[in-house]
């Protein structure tokens, strides 16, 4: 296991506030470095006060911040094992299939995502946020989710007219958004989830890490690892997780799902749309 994920281990059962979520980001970006700074650094890097850095290492259980440095400090040593096989094209790979194992261990428990997929399937339409980098993956989602929601709005572009389509779909009886929010994480995508959550929509997120910003603005957070070793972010598990999700929504509403499937492939049929 990576030192990011071990560091990501500390906080798994805490529940901490936006502040504390904040820190606990901070100490995963900076996993390699984390333990050997100390906690004013600590605080200037994650953008609150010395004491919030302190009450946040005790939130963890320690009797202070030098005792949870020790405890980063043993997280993020590095461990003896085999040299990595391979090229660093093949490391990559190998690296996406170890995010997609630990999501399948995520999966275990099928109630979090049971949850999302009711909420989902219940809004009418469904907005599916996403911009910049994460916005192929909203697309792809929303292409599929399409086939069995009758009203699914993609939400691709930034800009003042953003917030007005989330209140338009508000309005028009939506109840839940989908929101992809992926590193660096848009500051005009945390925007919107405060956007979305103040005209009373229920936010479901898909991001990298249950301390990403977006915890501190959706109601429902699933995670899956993005992938760094390459020049561009591998999206794999996050792809994955978004049609685990959609598969969710199915089991929602599975009477509905058959019958909107099944018109879709008389459509389908009657104008010969595909070769096979």
């Amino acid at each position: 296991m990576a030192s990011t994920e071990r560091v990501v281990g500390l906080f798994d059962g805490v529940r901490l506030t936006p502040t504390q979520r904040r820190i606990a980001h901070c100490l995963v970006q900076h996993a390699p470095a984390i333990g050997y700074l100390s906690a004013a650094e600590v605080a200037e890097l994650a953008g609150v006060s010395q004491p919030s850095v302190t009450r946040f290492a005790v939130a963890l259980g320690h009797d202070g911040y030098p005792a949870l440095r020790r405890r980063l400090r043993e997280l993020t040593a590095a461990a003896p094992g085999p040299a990595p096989a391979g090229n660093e094209l093949q490391q990559a790979v190998r690296a996406e299939i170890g995010n997609l194992d630990r999501l399948a261990g995520q999966l275990a428990d099928r109630e979090r995502i049971a949850e999302a997929g009711r909420l989902l399937a219940a809004s009418r339409p469904l907005p599916v946020l996403g911009l910049r980098s994460a916005a192929p993956l909203a697309a792809y989602f929303a292409y599929f989710a399409a086939k069995v929601h009758p009203d699914v709005r993609v939400l691709d572009d930034g800009g003042s007219l953003l917030t007005d389509r989330l209140e338009q779909a508000a309005e028009a009886g939506a109840r839940a958004l989908l929101a992809f929010v992926l590193p660096r994480y848009p500051r005009e995508t945390l925007e919107a989830l405060r956007e979305a959550r103040a005209a009373g929509l229920t936010v479901v997120a898909i991001t990298d890490s249950p301390v990403s910003p977006a915890t501190e603005h959706a109601d429902v957070v699933l995670s899956a690892a993005v992938g760094a070793q390459l020049v561009f972010d591998l999206h794999t598990a996050p792809m994955t997780l978004a049609m685990v999700l959609l598969q969710a929504i199915c089991d929602a509403a599975p009477a509905e799902t058959q019958r909107r499937l099944e018109a879709f492939e008389a459509s389908a049929a009657r104008r010969q749309l595909f070769l096979g």
